[in-house]
């Protein structure tokens, strides 16, 4: 494939960035509903000859809609110097814009504190204002649907990723961006609810298939997410009540470890799914190892640098990529491209200590 993404569709890719290129230009022919100023205009969940979405439709969300696309065009622009690739951008802003309005769920991966997130980027890199006012007040909304709980304001009780932790993270990122002070404040407020629970696990309560009483330790859904976020308000505050609480989210996560010389995997959920150790981003070493090394960012001590290098090792000694044949769901891995539970969250792991470390 050559480096302007013109080469045929089953070619492979002779460098990352060339296949960024090539998904650009798929990406591209998911468009519809108009031309890019259209108010229809929109990306297709799948556009291949009768293709269809995985997941249900969310087509602006982070996790699988205009958002995700918006951050991924916003990352190959830079990377390739073609500000071709802008004009993808202003066309996902545009439907944002006016899409926001019709999302009731405020969750970061898959509602509007996502979209916000995704809408400052944009703002930041075009410059026009435009795309700020609508993150502005997609988290106002997001701000007004908090609500009181025990300990704190909250949205959904869940102090998860996939739940009230992103909206958390969201607020932060987006009150910084914005220069409101206000989202921040709420942000830290219901970051100290978190911060008071005293049980470090948490539960995937309706998630299909999984006991009910299941506690997951992994990042979206789970205590090392959770632990992400604690140590990212300290990190924000210097309250070292965020501090203690996200080590009490690590202690439990190296408890329940699965250890082998200088590797370490960790459980999907406890206790019925202690032999099931996932390697990706949402549920596995990849997230949790995320958590280790922001512990390590906000608070200097080298055993938690040493830990995400552990959960790093733990996935190479497992032969992924690589490995192939039947079984590889029931050892951890899907074998998918996806950032959530496939190879890309592994590149990012990987490619992200690089950077760290050297």
């Amino acid at each position: 494939m050559s480096l302007d993404g013109t080469g045929p569709p089953g070619e492979r890719a002779d460098t990352p960035l060339s296949a960024a290129i090539g998904a650009a230009r798929w990406i591209r022919s998911a468009a519809t509903g108009g031309g890019r100023g259209s108010r229809r205009w929109h990306w297709a969940a799948n556009p291949d000859p009768r293709g269809r979405s995985a997941l249900p439709p969310e087509p602006a969300s982070l996790y699988a809609g205009a958002s995700g696309i918006v951050l991924f065009f916003l990352e190959l622009a830079a990377a390739t110097g073609d500000d071709d690739y802008l004009g993808d951008v202003r066309a996902g802003v545009g439907y944002l814009a006016s899409a926001w309005r019709e999302v009731t769920d405020v969750s970061f991966y898959h509602g509007l504190s996502g979209i916000a997130v995704a809408l400052c980027e944009a703002g930041w890199v075009l410059g026009d204002g435009g795309p700020e006012e609508v993150a502005a007040a997609a988290l106002g909304r997001v701000a007004r649907a908090a609500r009181p709980m025990a300990g704190g304001p909250g949205w959904s009780g869940d102090p998860a990723q996939r739940a009230d932790g992103g909206v958390v993270l969201a607020l932060l990122h987006g009150g910084s961006m914005l220069g409101v002070p206000a989202f921040e404040e709420l942000a830290v407020e219901a970051g100290l609810r978190v911060a008071r629970l005293a049980v470090p696990g948490h539960r995937f309560g309706d998630c299909a298939g999984l006991p009910a009483d299941a506690v997951t330790p992994g990042f979206l859904a789970g205590t090392s997410g959770t632990a992400f976020l604690l140590a990212r308000l300290y990190g924000v505050t210097g309250e070292l009540r965020f501090l203690e609480a996200a080590r009490r989210g690590a202690g439990f996560v190296r408890a329940v470890s699965v250890l082998s010389g200088r590797c370490a995997r960790v459980p999907h959920h406890l206790p019925q799914g202690r032999d099931l150790q996932y390697l990706g981003f949402c549920a596995g070493s990849a997230g949790v190892a995320r958590m280790f090394y922001e512990l390590y960012r906000v608070g200097g001590d080298p055993g938690d640098l040493d830990w995400a290098e552990r959960l790093a090792g733990g996935i190479v000694t497992s032969g992924v990529p690589d490995e192939r044949g039947p079984g590889r769901s029931r050892s951890g891995w899907w074998d998918s491209a996806c950032q959530c539970c496939g190879v890309a969250g592994l590149v990012e792991l990987f490619a992200g200590l690089w950077a760290a470390t050297g």
